[in-house]
């Protein structure tokens, strides 16, 4: 097939991008270069039946494509809140656009969604049917509700228009690739681990979440777009929860650190609970995490040791 993944050069969509390679396709990469890195993707680029198009998505384009993965947004919050105009037009003229040339070249096409459509839960864990706990005015609103709105347009455009679509609720993922500067838990924890410094928790470090490896999260994106009959949306993460202070003292001890923890002020509308109820994705895809995590966080303290030997 001719697939294009938008937000390509990213950590995630880099990793789909490498898989869809491997299993015969033909793969357009397209990302405006906000947050992804050409460093991502530069060994695919020697693939014939790989192209890389420098694009904003906010902006309409016409290719011919049999389907698309939609991940085009910044998900980390110091990336959405540095220009929450911008990431909120991704998440909703982006996906309109996207959900255009669907529509004009009948592809099917895959929505990344969030567990961040659930706010602040009140339902633990989080199940598909739960329509979540959102601050439509915070300084995270502009991820939250834009995805949300991500989400009602997908629904949209298949009730009226017939567009094939598919939606997925992406939990917290880590993995090699993560971006150093992101802010996200996994790679401020390694990165002041291994680099010896004290390790920020904020609050009390009570707040539960649930880490899924990037290699399990492709396997069930990619589960998701091929399956039949299923538009979503489906949870996609570990289930296997854990509050922040436990995974702090897990990277110290992983990486043989001396950091000690640091306590600072909880951010602003911080969910308290993290964890998804998978269920649907084991009945309808089959799917379900394999990688342990320490395994999976071995893989990723070496590849951020191997950045800090470089210099990043």
């Amino acid at each position: 097939m001719r697939i294009l993944v938008t937000g390509g050069a990213g950590f995630i969509g880099s990793h789909l991008c490498e898989r869809l390679l491997a299993s015969g396709n033909e793969v357009i990469c397209l990302d405006n270069f906000f947050t992804g890195s050409k460093k991502n993707i530069e060994k695919l680029c020697d693939d014939r039946r790989f192209e890389l198009i420098r694009h904003d998505i906010t902006e309409p384009i016409l290719l011919e494509v049999d389907r698309i993965y939609n991940l085009a947004c910044p998900a980390s919050p110091i990336h959405y809140q540095y220009n929450p105009v911008k990431t909120i037009k991704t998440s909703v003229m982006g996906t309109i656009n996207m959900l255009g040339l669907a529509k004009r070249v009948r592809a099917r096409i895959l929505q990344a969604s969030t567990s961040e459509v659930y706010g602040d839960p009140q339902v633990h864990p989080q199940r598909e049917e739960y329509w979540g706990n959102v601050n439509p005015i915070g300084i995270r609103s502009c991820y939250d509700e834009g995805k949300r709105v991500a989400e009602t347009l997908m629904m949209d455009y298949h009730r009226q228009n017939g567009v094939d679509i598919r939606i997925i609720r992406i939990f917290n993922t880590y993995g090699p690739r993560m971006a150093v500067n992101d802010g996200r838990v996994v790679s401020n924890f390694i990165i002041q681990a291994l680099a010896g410094e004290d390790i920020t928790v904020y609050g009390e470090g009570k707040q539960t979440r649930s880490f899924c490896y990037v290699d399990d999260l492709v396997d069930g994106m990619m589960r998701m777009m091929e399956c039949e009959d299923f538009t979503g949306p489906v949870n996609l993460g570990n289930p296997t929860e854990t509050t922040i202070v436990e995974f702090a003292h897990r990277i110290i001890q992983l990486t043989g650190s001396t950091s000690k923890i640091i306590y600072k002020d909880l951010p602003a509308d911080d969910p308290k609970q993290r964890q998804p109820d998978i269920s649907l994705a084991q009945q309808k895809l089959d799917w379900r995490p394999t990688v342990d995590v320490e395994q999976g966080l071995k893989k990723t303290i070496d590849y951020f040791a191997s950045l800090l030997t470089q210099g990043r």
